[in-house]
């Protein structure tokens, strides 16, 4: 058994006034306890989007007519509500989860050895996007579930999944310079793939704002769009996507081009055809809400794979100089593509 330090007043004073230093100084996290704290954030803020799809698919969106309370005076259903108000309250008492797993992410970085500055950021971050998402996710619920203000609210959501994955990427990264492992056209293929993904991911908010699942089984506004004609317009994207995937994949291969890049591309190629078959099933069954829950667990995986496509371009070296990654080369049929040497 480890004894259990004594705290003095002063002890007490100092973590009052500044708990997250109290805790660095007595405290030092493994680099991989770190890496888990990264990653249990980004897990949590997929799951928060899929009970969230989950309170909409279920017609439970207004099950709890007020906020932050449930129902005027109290904080939870009563009996007079229905089974809705129990899963519009469960997915906002995740919320909590959530703000635990990003304060477990803080607590990890800012007591890391040597202080690393920008995993602390990217903590914080985490911190203020669940904030501001919780407070639109009320206005949601105040206006009636006005379709605009669910999109932002997704929208919203996968700017926290952006953030926890770039975080959960700088755990297993030195703080030095960034060196790309590929030239220019690759980078601007990639740039361009994460351009459409997230047109494709804005599509899907529309698609959802206009069709059969409003969130409620009352009267809820709907964008007035025709449904099938976004659908269409999505699975446009969607081939977009894939066909960039498709040939990032070739390119890479074709050139020579690192481990690390090709392995995430072929993972992203493999999410977009399992997200490719729910989505075409859905369409043509009708949406059946299991399908649809699916399919947006799936949106949320294609978006962090393009993420770590993006981010398996370059590597950095830590503050000694020490290469995270160990520095790789390739050939290339021109200059033009051709990377570091």
């Amino acid at each position: 058994m480890v004894p259990v330090p004594k705290l003095t007043p002063t002890d007490l004073v100092a973590a009052l006034r500044n708990p997250l230093a109290f805790i660095a100084d007595r405290w030092t996290p493994q680099s991989r306890t770190v890496e888990r704290a990264a990653l249990a954030a980004l897990v949590m803020s997929v799951v928060i989007v899929v009970t969230g799809g989950a309170v909409r698919l279920t017609g439970s969106g207004l099950g709890c007519p007020t906020w932050p309370e449930c129902t005027a005076g109290s904080l939870t259903p009563t009996d007079a509500l229905s089974y809705h108000s129990a899963i519009e309250f469960t997915n906002r008492m995740l919320t909590y989860v959530l703000c635990a797993a990003v304060g477990w992410a803080i607590i990890a970085a800012r007591s890391q050895k040597p202080f690393r500055r920008s995993l602390t950021r990217l903590g914080w971050a985490q911190f203020w996007l669940v904030m501001s998402n919780a407070i639109l996710g009320g206005i949601v619920v105040l206006v009636g579930l006005n379709p605009y203000t669910v999109a932002a609210h997704f929208l919203l959501a996968t700017a926290l999944i952006t953030v926890a994955a770039l975080m959960w990427q700088r755990t297993r990264e030195g703080d030095g310079e960034p060196r790309p492992l590929v030239g220019k056209a690759v980078q601007q293929l990639v740039w361009a793939l994460v351009a459409v993904s997230l047109l494709l991911i804005a599509a899907g908010t529309v698609v959802t704002g206009a069709g059969p699942h409003p969130g409620d089984s009352g009267d809820v506004e709907r964008i007035d769009v025709s449904w099938s004609g976004v659908a269409e317009l999505h699975a446009v994207f969607a081939w977009i996507v894939v066909s960039l995937t498709f040939a990032l994949w070739f390119f890479l291969k074709g050139v020579g081009a690192p481990q690390g890049p090709r392995d995430r591309v072929r993972e992203l190629f493999l999410i977009l055809l399992g997200q490719g078959v729910i989505g075409y099933v859905q369409y043509f069954t009708h949406l059946p809400t299991v399908l649809v829950g699916l399919h947006m667990f799936g949106s949320c995986l294609v978006w962090i794979g393009v993420l770590r496509v993006l981010l398996s371009l370059r590597e950095r070296a830590d503050v000694t100089g020490d290469a995270a990654l160990p520095a790789q080369s390739y050939d290339a049929v021109s200059a033009s593509i051709s990377g570091p040497r």
